[in-house]
């Protein structure tokens, strides 16, 4: 036996995956444990239909699915195949969706997928079922298949146990034990389990579980229609179980799949019918299995009317099976993974379909193995990114049951999310409203992107307007506002941002060793610096501001930054960490007159010299005290100034009078975004995330290589002479092509890279968009295509920033 102790709560596609990585891995003191019987245990894993699409928005998302395909595809149970690669066809029934499938198939060109739009004829020749009148286009993803669930789990079992670990059938769950804030093992109903390690992977009873630790998770169950259909004539003599691609017909929410001479329709058109896990009954209470729930037949009317119009074939049939079955969705449509912020050794595993089961099994096995993932970057699923409000019940009953109503719709970038809205609104929200804010949500923030008070603006000035798809709330008020801010003065509210204060005597080595930069600086000193991961990956850029020998303010990029800094506090007590967020709020004054705008407010020397570029004091400006760094995110001079919540309208109102007569404006996020695109700043999340290193992203210069140590050094350190890609600058001449990230890029015929951020630049007259590239093909004055839609668009690789490169207006 090796490795620490380790209970897996649930045996479903998720738990037998996790005990077979981790055993593969070395350890193999490992015992999971199960309600059910093994290995069909009565959860979502069992009726699962086992469709493995793997075209997601999401890179990572799509890289699960790629591997659990590959994994899948090697399994057997005595010679029968745990995954049926039939291949996966999408088919449009309306120009909307074909559009659709021209980015989705943008989307896996980027991932590295193999795919291709085929016509409605071909969509025929793949699925004979399908009615050529009713298609338009499909999408054809020859990978793509049908996982056979409860023999990957027979098969995932048998290897693990071949290794050494134990699989403990008919164990109910009752408690997780734990002393001074850490796991210790697991009472179930037939006893108590010691562990070091336990993770949770009970799907639709995990929120069950996770509150036996402590844990809040926000995870909904929710009843999802599959029905099977009796004999189809026209499948009669079909002895395989399945020869045609799976179908999706995302148009009317419906997907189907082969079971012999039998089809299986899946639907999600109806109306969301959540559950609660405690309302779930046990395997000993249900009639059959508990995950699936009595078929409710009037809400299946429309999907069987539609299914017997695109498979005319089917009106030959009968529905002779139908259940609703539970699956778990979450507030943002991602998996939860990794370890509870307070019972340290707890770790969950949830809300993962079959289609990433296999990946995740890898990438927790490599958290927990090795203290990082290096397969995946899993910043986006990590459960701990949740704001507080995120966790609350109304909010995650209202945001599961739109992404289940939303799981095949048309959804754009910077589509609004539901209800609730609004749940946080900055001190400056009414005066905001005033001058006609068009709001958009981010983390729960109500964030302007335009000021329709600015209309005025646009008359006399050349605004380029992009092509329909990203002129979606987007408005020429956008581009008349950053040019204004270059020109004149603006305003921006930057109180979304995450601010957290570290205090104490220990603070400044704490940050020290988690910092790249050195951040024990002078008081008044403010650096931008870098968190990294054990790997050497980035996992934050942040700016620490030294505001006195024992006190920092941290700009940092959400709640994984503060999860990652409690994580890491000593033990003796001598540093603090607290999110100051909520409580304070910060303008971003910003363009060639903020100084005329600022100087005259306050007895303080706000000069080049008085307080200098990367610099921050305390002030009162009026009557409002502030803390002001100098820093400018659009790349002009200008201040973050900040003040607590109390005082934020009045600081507002104090500025926006000193501001108007010089022909200063409130500005929004959406000229804010193009901006600093111009200037190349980076956006960690977007541009830059865990599985990329300091230099092939292009932000080496904030790593202090002579420190004596930091998280990630070693590591870093053996990466530096091996970058094999770059971030890079690309520029677009035609100006309605505005990409809006997540596009392939093209080397002749041969996809290479990949969009991150996109946005028009007003102030340089081209489209901007960063792409990560081949480090060979990042030199300046390469020309490349970037993959929009249907079409492929110039662009050409360009030295950065391109804007103000000499710095002189940020330091004048």
């Amino acid at each position: 036996m090796a490795g620490p102790r380790v209970v897996i709560i649930g045996a479903g596609v998720v738990g037998a995956a996790l005990a077979d990585e981790i055993s593969a891995r070395g350890w193999t003191e490992v015992t999971v444990v199960d309600q059910g019987p093994l290995p069909a245990t009565g959860g979502s894993s069992s009726h699962a239909p086992g469709l493995v699409f793997q075209a997601n928005s999401s890179k990572t998302m799509t890289e699960l699915a790629r591997y659990t395909v590959e994994k899948f595809s090697s399994l057997d149970v005595d010679g029968q195949p745990c995954f049926l690669q039939v291949g996966g066809l999408e088919v449009a029934t309306t120009p909307e969706r074909v559009t659709e499938l021209h980015r989705r198939q943008g989307w896996l060109t980027s991932w590295g997928v193999d795919s291709r739009i085929v016509t409605a004829d071909e969509c025929v020749d793949l699925h004979p079922l399908v009615n050529r009148d009713r298609v338009l286009a499909g999408l054809h993803i020859p990978t793509d298949g049908l996982a056979k669930a409860v023999l990957a789990v027979a098969a995932q079992i048998r290897r693990a146990t071949e290794r050494g670990v134990t699989f403990l059938a008919r164990h109910e769950v009752l408690d997780v034990l734990q002393a001074d804030g850490e796991v210790t093992g697991v009472r179930t109903d037939q006893g108590d389990l010691q562990a070091d390690i336990v993770v949770c992977c009970a799907g639709i009873w995990g929120p069950k579980i996770a509150r036996m630790a402590g844990m809040n998770l926000p995870l909904t169950p929710l009843a999802h229609q599959l029905a099977w259909t009796g004999p189809v004539p026209a499948l009669a003599g079909q002895t395989e179980e399945a020869v045609r691609p799976i179908l999706r017909h995302q148009d009317a929410d419906l997907y189907y799949r082969d079971r012999h001479d039998t089809l299986g329709i899946g639907y999600y058109g109806h109306r969301p019918m959540p559950i609660t896990a405690d309302e779930i009954l046990s395997v000993d209470e249900a009639d059959g299995m508990p995950s699936v729930l009595k078929f409710t037949e009037d809400d299946f009317a429309e999907a069987w009317t539609e299914t017997q119009s695109l498979l005319p074939a089917t009106r030959e049939a009968k529905i002779e099976e139908a259940v609703n079955g539970l699956f778990s969705f979450t507030t943002d449509g991602l998996p939860l993974l990794g370890e509870s912020p307070d019972v340290k050794g707890f770790w969950v595993a949830e809300a993962v379909w079959v289609t990433h089961s296999a990946g995740v099994g890898r990438a927790v096995a490599e958290w927990l193995v090795d203290g990082h993932c290096s397969s995946f970057d899993l910043h986006e699923c990590d459960v701990n990114r949740f704001e507080p409000h995120q966790l609350a019940p109304e909010y995650v009953l209202a945001r599961d049951c739109q992404n289940f109503v939303e799981v095949y719709d048309i959804l754009h970038p910077l589509q609004p999310s539901g209800d609730p809205r609004p749940i946080r609104t900055s001190p400056f929200h009414a005066r905001q409203q005033e001058l006609g804010a068009f709001f958009l949500e981010a983390n729960g923030w109500e964030r302007p992107h335009w000021y329709e008070a600015n209309a005025h603006l646009v008359e006399g000035r050349s605004i380029v307007t992009p092509d329909d798809w990203a002129a979606r709330y987007w408005s020429p008020v956008v581009g008349a506002e950053a040019q204004t801010t270059r020109e004149t003065v603006a305003m921006y509210d930057m109180t979304a941002l995450k601010r957290l204060e570290v205090s104490g005597r220990g603070a400044a080595d704490f940050l020290e060793r988690l910092c790249t930069g050195k951040v024990a600086k002078s008081v008044g000193s403010v650096t931008y610096t870098l968190l990294l991961d054990h790997d050497g990956g980035i996992r934050s850029d942040i700016t620490v501001a030294r505001l006195a020998p024992d006190l920092f303010q941290v700009g940092a990029n959400g709640n994984l930054d503060l999860d990652w800094f409690t994580r890491h506090l000593p033990a003796d007590g001598t540093v603090q960490v607290r999110d100051i967020t909520p409580g304070t709020c910060c303008i971003g004054l910003w363009g060639p007159l903020a100084r005329d705008v600022l100087q005259p407010l306050t007895d303080e020397d706000f000069s080049a010299t008085g307080l200098k570029y990367f610099r921050a004091k305390r002030a009162h400006i009026g009557s409002v005290p502030v803390t002001a760094m100098r820093l400018s995110y659009v790349g002009e001079l200008g201040w973050e100034l900040y003040t607590t919540a109390d005082l934020g309208q009045k600081l507002w109102d104090t500025l926006w009078r000193a501001a108007r007569p010089l022909g200063g404006i409130a500005a929004g996020r959406g000229a804010f975004n193009t901006l600093r695109l111009e200037k190349g700043y980076r956006s960690f999340g977007t541009d830059m995330t865990y599985e990329h290193d300091p230099y092939e992203a292009g932000v080496g210069f904030a790593v202090k290589a002579d420190k004596e140590d930091f998280v990630g050094k070693a590591a870093l350190e053996r990466r530096r002479g091996d970058v094999r890609r770059k971030l890079a600058c690309l520029t677009i001449e035609d100006p309605r092509s505005v990409v809006m990230g997540k596009e392939p890029v093209y080397d002749g015929q041969r996809a290479v890279g990949y969009v991150t951020s996109a946005a028009f630049g007003h102030t340089i007259g081209k489209g901007i968009a960063y792409a990560w590239l081949p480090a060979e093909l990042a030199v300046t004055g390469r020309a490349l295509h970037i993959g929009y839609f249907d079409r492929r668009v110039e662009a050409v690789v360009a030295e950065e920033p391109l804007f103000d490169p000499a710095m002189s207006r940020l330091r004048g």
